[in-house]
């Protein structure tokens, strides 16, 4: 399997087999050794998103105790170097999943431009099978070969940083740390439940434009192609409407937990302050974690969006390149 500082072979790791049934058989298939050296990247990044965090809490201590310049300094100094060494890793582990990323989509496309025909063995005119095909190199592989880059490393790299804050922070302050986990609970429950409504949403879309596709091709100038391709795309602009919503109020319930989080932080960390339980720099330091889990908790959702989304159309691009449904009745999902 190539790597960017590899040579490249000859063929890719499609030739001549059939796709794989699942989204990730897809992705190890496809970048097996690379998805390795992602983890470990990912793993580097996690570790080095925590450190800074008890640097500042030493800083703000040191600042209040009057604890000298000196150390203030070198404080200083020691928070720019994780800061640099931990960008630096990142921006290393985001050009190398985007190339892991290019090279799926790239070899995807040759493979469904490469002999693929859409349902072969079903009765399906030429121009139908034309556009599925055209809709699934054009459009569908971009999604499903992006994924590849990130199929692993993204859920490793979000949790490790989660992970390793959460457990810095409980270290601190016990009580503090269960009490913002309880605010942040409800997430757990309201985020899988709007995405599977996303993803219903997704899969009639995708059902729909392939219709619009071969439609294209195959009703140019009959009677009443016009009215069919006009209500093909209100019905995926409805779709895309009610994926909107989902996703904004998903947005919005979590940016609701995240607001409470602060209160509590604040409220419960200035009455340990007051009663001498606490420092004022650990309260700086909880704040500083509440924001450092925000991004990637929100990360890992998207994540998990773009996995869902993305399975649904690897899903229905299998069942089409094995022939098992027509190029435009793609499985019809609820609402």
């Amino acid at each position: 399997m190539p790597t960017p500082w590899r040579r490249k072979r000859h063929g890719t790791p499609l030739d001549g087999k059939p796709l794989p049934k699942a989204l990730f058989g897809l992705a190890w298939r496809l970048s097996a050794g690379d998805q390795v050296w992602l983890c470990l990247l990912s793993i580097s990044v996690a570790l080095l998103d925590t450190a800074p965090i008890e640097v500042q809490r030493r800083m703000i201590n040191h600042a209040i105790k009057e604890s000298g310049m000196r150390s203030i300094i070198m404080l200083a100094l020691t928070y720019a170097g994780l800061v640099l060494a931990q960008g630096l890793t990142k921006l290393l582990s985001n050009i190398y999943r985007s190339w892991v990323s290019e090279h799926g989509v790239r070899v995807l496309r040759s493979y469904i431009n490469d002999g693929v025909d859409p349902a072969a063995g079903n009765e399906t005119d030429a121009s139908t099978r034309e556009g599925t095909q055209i809709s699934m190199i054009v459009a569908e592989s971009e999604p499903i070969g992006a994924f590849v880059g990130e199929s692993l490393s993204e859920p490793l790299l979000q949790a490790g940083i989660m992970v390793s804050v959460v457990s810095y922070l409980v270290y601190l302050q016990p009580v503090i740390a269960l009490v913002l986990l309880g605010v942040y609970g409800p997430q757990v429950v309201f985020v899988p439940l709007i995405q599977r409504a996303i993803n219903r949403r997704a899969q009639a879309r995708i059902a729909t434009l392939r219709e619009a596709s071969a439609g294209v091709l195959s009703e140019n100038g009959t009677a009443g192609s016009t009215d069919k391709q006009e209500g093909r795309f209100e019905r995926v602009f409805e779709l895309n409407m009610g994926v909107y919503k989902l996703k904004y109020s998903m947005n919005f319930l979590m940016n609701l937990c995240h607001q409470l989080g602060i209160a509590v932080i604040l409220g419960v960390g200035g009455w340990f302050v007051v009663i001498g339980k606490t420092e004022v720099g650990t309260v700086v330091a909880f704040i500083s974690g509440l924001h450092t889990v925000k991004d990637p908790w929100d990360d890992l959702a998207t994540w998990f969006q773009t996995m869902m989304v993305t399975r649904a159309r690897y899903d229905l691009m299998v069942k089409t390149v094995e022939g098992r449904i027509s190029g435009s009745g793609a499985v019809a999902a609820e609402d």
